[in-house]
């Protein structure tokens, strides 16, 4: 059985504006007042504490780990109340793994967003029922890139390493693909765009209605 797996953060659903809505609300709560705005997309896929360090940065407050630390479960409270007031499944991707399914192909989710909010995202935006399993930042004890979480988004759904592939939209998942010796698709309508061609991808994918030829071709 072949595999598909998905990152979901700029792959599956664009997740930017409420991403940095809750580090907003962060720095509003540590007594500044809004920080990130559109420059700083690619930046909220990279996590609550990219966010965090960026924010830091552009007020110019001296900080330490310790400080982004501290920070950290605020952002995610805050992320928690607003997690889809923005977010929407990219065009197309519903569809895309549907018909993935219906060729007999099993397709899960890897992502390095804490698993009960990736949980919570996916009930609300009414997707969770189509992927088999969801391995998130804390499943286990390494995220991507080390290979492990992929592994075993593949294990869950019953697949082979070795006839399975990565779906995703950043380095993170360039990586993640060569440390599992997986052909790896980078989405170009993510938040780095046609950019991510520069980590040369076995392919890059430009409408989620290319992926069921794609998967075809990449794993034969």
């Amino acid at each position: 059985m072949k595999t598909v797996v998905f990152d979901l953060d700029g792959t599956l659903a664009d997740t930017s504006a409420d991403l940095l809505a809750a580090a907003n609300a962060c720095f509003e709560q540590l007594g500044h007042g809004l920080v990130l705005d559109g420059r700083d997309v690619l930046t909220a896929f990279h996590g609550g504490r990219a966010m965090l360090r960026a924010g830091f940065d552009r007020l110019g407050v001296g900080y330490c780990e310790d400080d982004i630390a501290r920070a950290y479960p605020r952002l995610l409270a805050a992320y928690a109340d607003g997690i889809d007031t923005h977010t929407r499944m990219y065009p197309g991707a519903v569809a895309a793994v549907e018909a993935l399914r219906a060729a007999g192909m099993a397709v899960s989710i890897c992502t390095n967003k804490p698993d009960y909010l990736a949980e919570e995202l996916l009930r609300r935006l009414g997707v969770r029922d189509l992927f088999g399993a969801l391995v998130g930042a804390d499943t286990l004890p390494v995220r991507k890139p080390d290979p492990a979480p992929y592994i075993e988004a593949v294990r869950r759904v019953g697949g082979s390493v070795a006839r399975s592939m990565l779906v995703g939209d950043t380095e993170t998942d360039r990586k993640t693909g060569r440390a599992a010796g997986v052909p790896v698709a980078l989405v170009t309508f993510g938040p780095e765009g046609a950019g991510v061609a520069r980590l040369a991808p076995e392919a890059l994918l430009d409408r989620f209605e290319d992926l069921p030829g794609l998967v075809q071709r990449l794993l034969v």
